[in-house]
């Protein structure tokens, strides 16, 4: 018998609407809008939130308004209740020992609610912005040190001595660390290196959409690095959605995401993907007819949108199903996102949800 499927949602720190790719959001990413996201996404059932990292705006112009991932991520947990945060953290930007500490004591704020999802990789020109010139080779190098010392600090109770490439610890402490469940550890990435960095470290391993068959050669290429660790992380899926009652409804909608960019915010997102080393964002901009990559998987939002640019498109059926064929390639953990995020928070929680797990427990049940 599998787990239960997991249900997770997105708090969209570029700013939010029925539009993207404008040089503006119509809804800005404030404090008090991602709180509305927030609250709703816990008020829906849903039992984590991801809250990812850029250091300029990944769906409007670079220029726009930016939620910072971190101090917005503690706010959140501070007017929230049950709902868990999955924080994503670039290594190389904190030092080891101060991250440590600063999530040990979003841990402790949030009452245990801290996931952590470390991105070794980075948009085009990304790092660069902030002084940061590495290769892509060392960044996932320097990420696994992160990880491997900040478990080890965290497992206590110190002083702890950790003497490694990029990271050196003398006699360090970090008290109080997290209690319980320390934060699970979430890795993605489709190239080889990505996945072995998974098979080796990662809690769970988690995949940006793609067609069926490319999606299992790559949970295909995990098992053969699983296979010499003997480790078992669970699978994740993160995608957006667009659902309508009808699908031709839905496709109207998924065009009305990007029928109104901006040439400009076009440009910066191309200048992202072009000659990137990142396999995967150059999988999630791939070229198909009318952004039409299979029946219901569409990759418009790679015009405008950094990282994962691709939406399972159709009504509440299609879309579980849809769903439903990647839970069969061993997916026990989705996280979903919609324009804008509150209204379809609401859809995605009462419309998709609950037919993606009668469709899974029908099927366990004739197991």
């Amino acid at each position: 018998m599998r787990p239960e499927p997991i249900f997770n949602w997105f708090i969209p720190i570029d700013g939010d609407g029925a539009r993207a790719g404008t040089r503006r959001a119509e809804r800005p990413p404030t404090f008090d809008y991602l709180t509305q996201v927030a609250r709703t996404a816990e008020d829906c059932g849903f039992t984590s939130l991801l809250v990812p990292t850029r250091f300029a705006n990944g769906l409007f112009a670079e220029d726009a308004p930016l939620a910072e991932t971190w101090t917005t991520a503690t706010a959140l947990a501070a007017v929230t209740r049950r709902i868990r945060f999955l924080v994503a953290v670039r290594p190389g930007f904190v030092s080891l020992g101060l991250f440590a500490q600063m999530a040990a004591a979003l841990d402790q704020i949030s009452g245990g609610r801290l996931d952590l999802n470390f991105v070794p990789g980075g948009i085009q020109n990304d790092f660069e912005r902030l002084g940061e010139v590495s290769d892509h080779a060392t960044r996932y190098e320097r990420a696994e040190e992160f990880m491997v010392a900040c478990r080890k600090l965290w497992q206590g109770p110190g002083p702890i001595t950790f003497q490694g490439q990029f990271y050196h610890l003398e006699e360090a402490f970090c008290s109080p660390a997290p209690q319980g469940r320390s934060p699970q550890f979430y890795l993605g990435g489709v190239s080889d290196r990505a996945l072995a960095l998974s098979a080796r470290q990662a809690d769970v391993h988690l995949a940006w959409i793609e067609p069926l068959p490319e999606m299992e050669k790559r949970v295909q290429s995990l098992q053969r690095h699983l296979a010499k660790t003997a480790r078992s992380p669970r699978l994740g899926l993160r995608t957006h959605l667009v659902v309508r009652d009808t699908e031709s409804a839905a496709w109207a909608a998924a065009h009305e995401l990007i029928d109104h960019a901006d040439p400009v915010v076009k440009a910066q997102r191309q200048a992202a993907i072009v000659g990137t080393p990142m396999v995967g964002q150059r999988a999630q901009a791939r070229q198909a007819q009318d952004h039409r990559l299979a029946p219901h998987l569409w990759n418009g939002l790679s015009e405008v949108r950094v990282n994962c640019g691709s939406a399972l498109v159709g009504t509440p059926e299609q879309v579980a199903d849809e769903l439903m064929a990647y839970w069969r390639l061993g997916m026990d953990e989705f996280i979903l996102s919609g324009f804008p995020h509150v209204e379809e928070c609401r859809r995605a929680a009462a419309q998709v949800a609950p037919l993606l797990r009668q469709r899974i427990h029908a099927a366990q049940g004739n197991n």
